[in-house]
Protein backbone atom coordinates (compact mmCIF):
# COMPACT_ATOMS: atom_id res chain seq x y z
CA UNK A 1 0.00 0.00 0.00
CA UNK A 2 1.59 3.46 -0.93
CA UNK A 3 1.18 5.95 1.49
CA UNK A 4 1.34 9.71 -0.15
CA UNK A 5 3.38 11.77 2.36
CA UNK A 6 2.23 15.48 2.46
CA UNK A 7 5.10 17.86 2.18
CA UNK A 8 5.29 20.06 5.24
CA UNK A 9 6.15 23.72 4.72
CA UNK A 10 9.55 24.45 5.31
CA UNK A 11 10.87 28.17 4.90
CA UNK A 12 9.69 30.35 8.40
CA UNK A 13 7.96 32.56 6.21
CA UNK A 14 5.64 29.72 4.77
CA UNK A 15 5.28 28.61 8.24
CA UNK A 16 4.58 31.89 9.44
CA UNK A 17 1.69 32.35 6.90
CA UNK A 18 0.91 29.32 7.12
CA UNK A 19 0.42 29.10 10.79
CA UNK A 20 -1.13 32.62 11.09
CA UNK A 21 -4.01 31.68 8.51
CA UNK A 22 -4.34 28.48 10.30
CA UNK A 23 -5.12 30.25 13.51
CA UNK A 24 -8.02 32.46 11.59
CA UNK A 25 -9.60 29.85 9.55
CA UNK A 26 -9.57 27.93 12.88
CA UNK A 27 -11.06 31.04 14.81
CA UNK A 28 -13.38 31.79 11.82
CA UNK A 29 -14.61 28.28 11.56
CA UNK A 30 -14.99 28.11 15.35
CA UNK A 31 -17.07 31.43 15.88
CA UNK A 32 -18.90 30.67 12.66
CA UNK A 33 -19.64 27.69 14.12
CA UNK A 34 -20.95 28.54 16.93
CA UNK A 35 -22.80 31.35 16.06
CA UNK A 36 -24.83 28.96 13.51
CA UNK A 37 -25.80 26.89 16.36
CA UNK A 38 -26.94 29.63 18.63
CA UNK A 39 -28.73 31.23 16.02
CA UNK A 40 -30.43 27.71 15.08
CA UNK A 41 -31.09 27.08 18.43
CA UNK A 42 -32.87 29.98 19.03
CA UNK A 43 -34.81 30.11 15.40
CA UNK A 44 -36.01 26.57 16.06
CA UNK A 45 -36.70 27.90 20.32
CA UNK A 46 -38.80 29.94 18.69
CA UNK A 47 -41.06 28.35 15.65
CA UNK A 48 -41.46 25.82 18.42
CA UNK A 49 -42.31 27.95 21.20
CA UNK A 50 -45.07 29.60 18.42
CA UNK A 51 -46.48 26.62 17.35
CA UNK A 52 -47.02 24.95 20.72
CA UNK A 53 -48.79 28.08 21.43
CA UNK A 54 -51.00 27.97 18.69
CA UNK A 55 -52.09 24.49 19.12
CA UNK A 56 -52.60 24.71 22.72
CA UNK A 57 -54.98 28.02 22.14
CA UNK A 58 -56.92 26.45 19.41
CA UNK A 59 -57.61 23.36 21.03
CA UNK A 60 -58.83 25.08 24.52
CA UNK A 61 -61.56 26.73 22.30
CA UNK A 62 -63.31 23.12 21.76
CA UNK A 63 -66.74 23.82 22.61
CA UNK A 64 -68.34 20.26 22.44
CA UNK A 65 -68.41 17.76 24.26
CA UNK A 66 -65.44 15.07 24.39
CA UNK A 67 -64.58 12.36 26.70
CA UNK A 68 -66.65 10.81 29.03
CA UNK A 69 -70.00 12.01 28.17
CA UNK A 70 -72.45 13.28 31.26
CA UNK A 71 -76.13 13.25 30.87
CA UNK A 72 -77.35 15.20 28.17
CA UNK A 73 -73.96 15.43 25.97
CA UNK A 74 -74.10 13.84 22.87
CA UNK A 75 -70.88 12.55 21.07
CA UNK A 76 -68.85 14.84 18.59
CA UNK A 77 -69.61 14.37 15.11
CA UNK A 78 -67.24 14.20 11.91
CA UNK A 79 -68.37 17.91 11.15
CA UNK A 80 -67.42 19.33 14.56
CA UNK A 81 -63.91 17.47 14.16
CA UNK A 82 -63.34 18.84 11.22
CA UNK A 83 -64.01 22.35 12.47
CA UNK A 84 -61.07 21.97 15.01
CA UNK A 85 -58.58 19.82 12.10
CA UNK A 86 -59.53 23.64 9.95
CA UNK A 87 -58.49 26.35 12.93
CA UNK A 88 -55.17 24.01 13.44
CA UNK A 89 -54.34 24.25 9.82
CA UNK A 90 -52.88 27.25 8.19
CA UNK A 91 -51.06 28.52 5.19
CA UNK A 92 -48.55 25.60 4.47
CA UNK A 93 -49.92 23.81 7.91
CA UNK A 94 -51.29 20.19 8.03
CA UNK A 95 -53.63 18.91 10.50
CA UNK A 96 -55.13 15.99 11.87
CA UNK A 97 -57.68 15.24 14.68
CA UNK A 98 -58.37 11.69 16.34
CA UNK A 99 -60.80 10.89 18.73
CA UNK A 100 -61.91 6.99 19.07
CA UNK A 101 -62.59 6.00 15.51
CA UNK A 102 -63.11 9.02 14.19
CA UNK A 103 -60.36 10.96 12.45
CA UNK A 104 -60.67 14.30 10.45
CA UNK A 105 -57.52 15.70 8.47
CA UNK A 106 -56.57 19.13 7.08
CA UNK A 107 -54.28 18.93 4.24
CA UNK A 108 -52.32 15.81 2.76
CA UNK A 109 -50.58 14.13 5.55
CA UNK A 110 -52.20 11.27 7.71
CA UNK A 111 -52.17 9.31 10.55
CA UNK A 112 -48.98 7.23 8.64
CA UNK A 113 -46.90 10.37 8.86
CA UNK A 114 -47.22 10.45 12.70
CA UNK A 115 -44.15 8.80 14.09
CA UNK A 116 -44.84 5.88 15.99
CA UNK A 117 -42.87 7.62 19.59
CA UNK A 118 -44.71 11.12 19.01
CA UNK A 119 -48.13 9.48 18.70
CA UNK A 120 -47.53 7.45 22.60
CA UNK A 121 -46.18 10.34 24.08
CA UNK A 122 -49.07 12.70 22.78
CA UNK A 123 -51.09 10.56 25.75
CA UNK A 124 -49.20 12.52 28.58
CA UNK A 125 -48.57 15.94 27.60
CA UNK A 126 -47.78 18.64 24.42
CA UNK A 127 -44.81 17.52 22.40
CA UNK A 128 -42.70 18.01 19.38
CA UNK A 129 -40.70 16.16 16.72
CA UNK A 130 -38.82 17.13 13.52
CA UNK A 131 -39.41 14.57 10.72
CA UNK A 132 -38.61 14.71 7.27
CA UNK A 133 -41.42 13.66 4.52
CA UNK A 134 -41.22 13.71 1.03
CA UNK A 135 -37.77 15.57 1.06
CA UNK A 136 -38.84 18.36 3.39
CA UNK A 137 -38.49 19.24 7.09
CA UNK A 138 -41.84 19.39 9.55
CA UNK A 139 -41.91 20.21 13.06
CA UNK A 140 -44.92 18.08 14.60
CA UNK A 141 -46.66 18.85 17.19
CA UNK A 142 -49.03 16.56 18.94
CA UNK A 143 -51.45 16.79 21.97
CA UNK A 144 -54.29 15.04 23.56
CA UNK A 145 -57.39 17.20 24.93
CA UNK A 146 -58.40 16.88 28.54
CA UNK A 147 -61.43 17.82 30.34
CA UNK A 148 -62.15 19.29 33.86
CA UNK A 149 -63.79 16.97 35.81
CA UNK A 150 -64.75 18.79 39.60
CA UNK A 151 -61.22 20.23 39.50
CA UNK A 152 -58.81 17.08 38.15
CA UNK A 153 -58.06 16.85 34.64
CA UNK A 154 -59.81 13.94 32.46
CA UNK A 155 -58.32 12.58 29.46
CA UNK A 156 -60.61 12.64 26.55
CA UNK A 157 -59.35 10.45 24.06
CA UNK A 158 -59.10 13.23 21.47
CA UNK A 159 -55.42 13.80 19.80
CA UNK A 160 -54.37 16.46 17.83
CA UNK A 161 -51.38 16.95 15.17
CA UNK A 162 -50.27 19.67 13.47
CA UNK A 163 -47.87 19.66 10.84
CA UNK A 164 -45.40 22.71 10.30
CA UNK A 165 -43.08 23.26 7.72
CA UNK A 166 -39.81 24.62 8.59
CA UNK A 167 -38.97 25.62 4.99
CA UNK A 168 -38.72 29.47 5.83
CA UNK A 169 -36.76 28.82 8.94
CA UNK A 170 -34.24 26.38 6.67
CA UNK A 171 -33.97 29.61 4.24
CA UNK A 172 -33.31 31.79 7.07
CA UNK A 173 -30.75 29.22 7.70
CA UNK A 174 -29.31 28.75 4.74
CA UNK A 175 -28.84 32.94 4.65
CA UNK A 176 -27.10 32.69 7.59
CA UNK A 177 -24.56 30.34 6.54
CA UNK A 178 -23.74 32.05 3.29
CA UNK A 179 -23.60 35.09 5.54
CA UNK A 180 -21.13 33.44 7.86
CA UNK A 181 -19.23 31.85 4.89
CA UNK A 182 -18.72 35.12 2.93
CA UNK A 183 -17.61 36.76 6.13
CA UNK A 184 -15.39 33.85 6.91
CA UNK A 185 -13.57 33.96 3.42
CA UNK A 186 -13.03 37.71 4.33
CA UNK A 187 -11.83 37.59 7.63
CA UNK A 188 -9.20 34.40 6.13
CA UNK A 189 -8.12 36.41 2.96
CA UNK A 190 -7.76 39.67 5.67
CA UNK A 191 -5.48 37.02 7.64
CA UNK A 192 -3.69 36.16 4.84
CA UNK A 193 -2.82 39.78 3.77
CA UNK A 194 -1.79 40.79 7.36
CA UNK A 195 0.19 37.72 7.86
CA UNK A 196 2.58 38.14 4.56
CA UNK A 197 2.69 41.53 5.46
CA UNK A 198 4.41 41.24 9.18
CA UNK A 199 5.79 38.25 7.77
CA UNK A 200 7.84 40.33 5.55
CA UNK A 201 8.50 42.86 8.48
CA UNK A 202 9.72 40.02 10.39
CA UNK A 203 11.78 38.13 8.49
CA UNK A 204 13.38 41.30 6.81
CA UNK A 205 16.31 41.88 9.16
CA UNK A 206 16.29 37.79 9.26
CA UNK A 207 17.02 37.91 5.30
CA UNK A 208 19.55 41.01 6.00
CA UNK A 209 21.31 38.26 8.64
CA UNK A 210 21.74 35.68 5.55
CA UNK A 211 22.96 37.88 3.26
CA UNK A 212 25.30 39.41 5.75
CA UNK A 213 26.55 35.34 6.94
CA UNK A 214 26.92 34.48 3.47
CA UNK A 215 28.57 37.36 2.41
CA UNK A 216 31.42 36.53 5.44
CA UNK A 217 31.35 32.99 4.28
CA UNK A 218 32.73 34.54 0.53
CA UNK A 219 35.66 36.16 2.39
CA UNK A 220 34.01 39.77 2.70
CA UNK A 221 34.48 40.24 6.34
CA UNK A 222 34.11 44.13 6.52
CA UNK A 223 30.31 43.31 6.07
CA UNK A 224 28.11 45.27 9.02
CA UNK A 225 24.35 45.41 9.30
CA UNK A 226 22.89 48.53 10.31
CA UNK A 227 20.76 48.72 14.10
CA UNK A 228 17.29 49.68 13.90
CA UNK A 229 15.30 49.79 16.85
CA UNK A 230 15.88 47.70 20.47
CA UNK A 231 13.98 44.53 20.02
CA UNK A 232 15.43 41.03 19.67
CA UNK A 233 16.13 41.29 16.08
CA UNK A 234 17.92 44.56 16.60
CA UNK A 235 20.19 42.68 19.71
CA UNK A 236 20.71 40.30 17.47
CA UNK A 237 22.09 42.20 14.81
CA UNK A 238 24.23 44.21 17.28
CA UNK A 239 25.96 40.89 18.12
CA UNK A 240 26.32 39.71 14.61
CA UNK A 241 28.28 42.81 13.72
CA UNK A 242 30.44 42.49 16.75
CA UNK A 243 30.71 38.58 15.96
CA UNK A 244 31.77 39.65 12.16
CA UNK A 245 34.19 42.10 13.90
CA UNK A 246 35.88 39.66 16.17
CA UNK A 247 35.97 36.97 13.02
CA UNK A 248 37.82 39.47 10.59
CA UNK A 249 40.56 40.37 13.06
CA UNK A 250 41.15 37.09 13.70
CA UNK A 251 41.45 36.37 10.41
CA UNK A 252 43.57 39.26 9.63
CA UNK A 253 45.97 37.81 12.47
CA UNK A 254 45.91 33.92 10.65
CA UNK A 255 46.39 35.23 7.25
CA UNK A 256 49.33 37.54 8.72
CA UNK A 257 50.70 34.32 11.16
CA UNK A 258 50.41 32.37 7.96
CA UNK A 259 52.22 34.77 5.40
CA UNK A 260 54.87 34.67 8.30
CA UNK A 261 55.09 31.43 8.00
CA UNK A 262 55.54 30.99 4.55
CA UNK A 263 57.82 33.10 3.95
CA UNK A 264 59.65 31.24 7.29
CA UNK A 265 59.62 27.62 5.50
CA UNK A 266 60.95 29.28 1.96
CA UNK A 267 63.37 31.33 3.44
CA UNK A 268 64.68 28.40 5.37
CA UNK A 269 64.72 25.85 2.84
CA UNK A 270 66.38 27.92 0.13
CA UNK A 271 68.84 28.73 2.91
CA UNK A 272 69.46 25.36 3.66
CA UNK A 273 70.43 24.42 -0.44
CA UNK A 274 73.25 25.80 -0.56
CA UNK A 275 75.02 24.37 2.81
CA UNK A 276 73.11 20.67 0.87
CA UNK A 277 74.54 21.49 -2.26
CA UNK A 278 78.28 21.65 -0.49
CA UNK A 279 77.16 18.30 2.25
CA UNK A 280 75.89 16.69 -1.31
CA UNK A 281 79.20 16.76 -3.07
CA UNK A 282 81.11 15.77 -0.04
CA UNK A 283 78.99 13.03 0.38
CA UNK A 284 79.70 11.75 -2.75
CA UNK A 285 83.42 11.61 -2.40
CA UNK A 286 82.46 9.64 0.88
CA UNK A 287 80.23 7.12 -1.13
CA UNK A 288 83.18 6.14 -3.29
CA UNK A 289 85.32 5.39 -0.20
CA UNK A 290 82.99 4.56 2.01
CA UNK A 291 84.13 0.46 0.25
CA UNK A 292 88.00 0.85 1.33
CA UNK A 293 86.97 2.12 5.26
CA UNK A 294 86.67 -0.35 8.43
CA UNK A 295 82.83 -1.76 9.22
CA UNK A 296 81.97 0.86 11.96
CA UNK A 297 83.25 4.06 9.68
CA UNK A 298 81.67 2.52 6.82
CA UNK A 299 78.67 2.24 8.65
CA UNK A 300 78.54 5.90 9.55
CA UNK A 301 79.33 7.04 6.36
CA UNK A 302 76.66 5.67 4.71
CA UNK A 303 74.15 6.65 7.44
CA UNK A 304 75.10 10.36 7.51
CA UNK A 305 74.45 9.29 3.08
CA UNK A 306 71.01 8.51 3.67
CA UNK A 307 70.07 10.96 6.18
CA UNK A 308 71.80 13.59 3.79
CA UNK A 309 69.85 12.76 1.28
CA UNK A 310 66.28 12.58 3.57
CA UNK A 311 67.50 15.67 4.17
CA UNK A 312 67.69 16.88 0.40
CA UNK A 313 64.40 15.42 -0.38
CA UNK A 314 62.78 17.09 2.71
CA UNK A 315 64.15 20.83 1.54
CA UNK A 316 62.97 20.08 -2.18
CA UNK A 317 59.67 19.28 -1.28
CA UNK A 318 59.38 22.20 1.19
CA UNK A 319 60.59 24.71 -1.62
CA UNK A 320 57.50 22.73 -3.42
CA UNK A 321 54.85 23.32 -1.30
CA UNK A 322 56.10 26.57 -0.66
CA UNK A 323 55.37 27.86 -4.07
CA UNK A 324 51.80 26.19 -3.81
CA UNK A 325 51.10 28.08 -0.97
CA UNK A 326 52.91 30.93 -2.29
CA UNK A 327 50.44 30.81 -5.36
CA UNK A 328 53.42 30.83 -7.63
CA UNK A 329 53.20 27.40 -9.18
CA UNK A 330 52.05 27.18 -12.66
CA UNK A 331 51.32 24.95 -15.66
CA UNK A 332 53.53 25.18 -18.68
CA UNK A 333 51.01 22.37 -20.75
CA UNK A 334 52.15 20.55 -24.00
CA UNK A 335 51.64 17.34 -25.91
CA UNK A 336 52.92 14.78 -23.97
CA UNK A 337 53.18 10.82 -24.81
CA UNK A 338 51.68 8.99 -21.55
CA UNK A 339 53.70 6.02 -21.73
CA UNK A 340 57.01 7.58 -22.38
CA UNK A 341 56.79 9.94 -20.11
CA UNK A 342 56.00 7.14 -17.57
CA UNK A 343 58.96 5.38 -18.92
CA UNK A 344 61.48 8.23 -18.39
CA UNK A 345 60.63 9.03 -14.96
CA UNK A 346 61.11 5.08 -14.09
CA UNK A 347 64.58 4.99 -15.73
CA UNK A 348 65.82 8.18 -14.32
CA UNK A 349 65.16 6.75 -10.65
CA UNK A 350 66.20 3.01 -10.98
CA UNK A 351 63.12 2.10 -11.24
CA UNK A 352 62.55 0.16 -14.44
CA UNK A 353 62.97 -3.25 -13.72
CA UNK A 354 60.99 -3.13 -10.36
CA UNK A 355 57.41 -1.70 -12.15
CA UNK A 356 55.23 -2.90 -14.67
CA UNK A 357 53.89 -0.37 -16.85
CA UNK A 358 50.59 -0.95 -19.19
CA UNK A 359 50.22 2.32 -21.19
CA UNK A 360 49.24 2.31 -24.86
CA UNK A 361 52.15 3.68 -27.19
CA UNK A 362 50.25 5.96 -29.02
CA UNK A 363 48.83 7.52 -25.75
CA UNK A 364 49.18 11.11 -25.33
CA UNK A 365 47.58 14.07 -23.45
CA UNK A 366 48.19 17.89 -23.02
CA UNK A 367 49.89 17.77 -19.68
CA UNK A 368 52.78 19.50 -17.55
CA UNK A 369 55.91 17.09 -18.35
CA UNK A 370 57.42 18.14 -15.07
CA UNK A 371 54.74 17.57 -13.03
CA UNK A 372 53.26 14.99 -14.48
CA UNK A 373 56.53 13.34 -13.71
CA UNK A 374 56.44 14.62 -10.06
CA UNK A 375 53.20 12.86 -9.88
CA UNK A 376 54.41 8.95 -11.20
CA UNK A 377 57.25 9.75 -9.28
CA UNK A 378 55.50 10.14 -5.73
CA UNK A 379 53.01 7.63 -6.18
CA UNK A 380 55.22 4.86 -7.54
CA UNK A 381 58.02 5.89 -4.69
CA UNK A 382 55.36 5.31 -2.10
CA UNK A 383 54.41 1.70 -3.72
CA UNK A 384 57.69 0.69 -4.12
CA UNK A 385 58.62 2.15 -0.07
CA UNK A 386 55.66 1.29 1.58
CA UNK A 387 54.10 -1.50 -0.44
CA UNK A 388 55.51 -5.16 -2.10
CA UNK A 389 55.84 -6.09 -5.40
CA UNK A 390 54.16 -6.22 -8.00
CA UNK A 391 54.03 -2.53 -8.38
CA UNK A 392 51.72 -1.98 -11.04
CA UNK A 393 51.25 1.72 -13.50
CA UNK A 394 48.17 1.81 -16.08
CA UNK A 395 47.61 4.70 -18.05
CA UNK A 396 44.38 4.26 -19.95
CA UNK A 397 42.05 7.52 -22.27
CA UNK A 398 38.83 7.53 -20.51
CA UNK A 399 36.01 9.81 -22.34
CA UNK A 400 36.63 13.07 -20.83
CA UNK A 401 40.73 12.43 -19.44
CA UNK A 402 43.26 10.30 -18.64
CA UNK A 403 43.65 7.96 -16.17
CA UNK A 404 46.31 6.78 -14.21
CA UNK A 405 46.34 4.07 -11.31
CA UNK A 406 48.80 3.16 -9.44
CA UNK A 407 48.90 -0.17 -7.39
CA UNK A 408 51.21 -2.30 -5.07
CA UNK A 409 50.37 -5.63 -3.30
CA UNK A 410 51.52 -5.03 0.47
CA UNK A 411 49.93 -4.95 3.52
CA UNK A 412 48.12 -1.99 2.33
CA UNK A 413 47.17 1.22 4.40
CA UNK A 414 45.06 1.07 8.03
CA UNK A 415 41.52 2.01 6.90
CA UNK A 416 41.40 4.46 9.29
CA UNK A 417 44.33 6.20 7.55
CA UNK A 418 42.83 6.34 4.30
CA UNK A 419 41.23 9.85 4.87
CA UNK A 420 44.80 11.36 5.65
CA UNK A 421 46.81 9.92 3.17
CA UNK A 422 47.34 13.05 1.24
CA UNK A 423 47.90 15.33 4.15
CA UNK A 424 50.70 16.89 4.93
CA UNK A 425 53.83 14.97 7.30
CA UNK A 426 51.50 12.52 7.82
CA UNK A 427 52.46 8.72 7.67
CA UNK A 428 50.39 5.82 8.25
CA UNK A 429 51.33 3.46 11.45
CA UNK A 430 53.72 3.94 14.23
CA UNK A 431 56.11 1.93 11.79
CA UNK A 432 56.40 4.48 9.93
CA UNK A 433 57.37 7.01 11.84
CA UNK A 434 60.94 7.39 11.11
CA UNK A 435 60.58 5.89 7.54
CA UNK A 436 62.65 7.17 4.43
CA UNK A 437 60.66 10.08 3.11
CA UNK A 438 59.14 13.61 3.78
CA UNK A 439 55.28 12.79 4.35
CA UNK A 440 54.89 15.32 1.71
CA UNK A 441 55.28 13.24 -1.53
CA UNK A 442 51.55 12.59 -1.65
CA UNK A 443 50.09 16.07 -0.50
CA UNK A 444 52.84 17.29 -3.23
CA UNK A 445 50.74 15.13 -5.85
CA UNK A 446 47.47 15.89 -4.76
CA UNK A 447 48.66 19.21 -5.48
CA UNK A 448 50.07 18.93 -8.69
CA UNK A 449 46.98 16.82 -9.65
CA UNK A 450 44.70 19.92 -8.35
CA UNK A 451 46.67 22.49 -10.56
CA UNK A 452 45.50 20.41 -13.93
CA UNK A 453 42.39 20.42 -12.56
CA UNK A 454 42.00 16.54 -11.87
CA UNK A 455 41.22 14.62 -8.80
CA UNK A 456 43.40 12.28 -7.12
CA UNK A 457 41.82 9.49 -4.74
CA UNK A 458 43.42 6.15 -2.85
CA UNK A 459 41.24 2.64 -2.20
CA UNK A 460 42.42 -0.40 -0.18
CA UNK A 461 43.24 -3.38 -2.20
CA UNK A 462 43.57 -7.15 -1.33
CA UNK A 463 46.12 -6.96 -1.27
CA UNK A 464 48.15 -3.43 -1.56
CA UNK A 465 46.36 0.22 -2.03
CA UNK A 466 45.45 1.56 -5.24
CA UNK A 467 45.96 5.36 -6.27
CA UNK A 468 43.90 6.64 -9.03
CA UNK A 469 44.76 9.77 -10.58
CA UNK A 470 42.40 11.68 -13.38
CA UNK A 471 43.29 14.84 -15.74
CA UNK A 472 40.89 16.72 -17.54
CA UNK A 473 41.21 17.17 -21.36
CA UNK A 474 42.96 20.73 -21.55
Amino acid sequence: MIRRVIPRPTGLRTRLVFTFTLVAVTASLLVATIGYELAKTALLTRTEAASLDLVTKELATIDFPIGKLRPGEAAPTTRELDRVAHALAGPGRSALVEYGTLVATEGPMSLSDVPNELHGRAKQSVVTQRKLIDGELYLIVGAEVYRDNAGRPESTGLQAFVFFPLRDDERQLDTLRTTLAQTGLVIVLSALGVALLSARQVLLPVRRLSAAAQALGQGKLDTRLPVHGRDELAGLTARFNDAAAALELSVSELRSLEAMSRRFVADVSHELRTPLTAMTAVADMLSDEADHLPEAPAQAVRLVLREIERLRELVEHLIEISRFDAGTATLNLEPVNVADSIQDCLEVRGWSDQVTVTASQGLTANLDPSRFDVIVANLVGNALKHGLPPVVVTARATENGLEVKVRDHGRGIPHEALPHVFDRFFKAGAGRARSHGSGLGLAIARANVQLHGGTISVRAQHPGTLFTVWLPHI
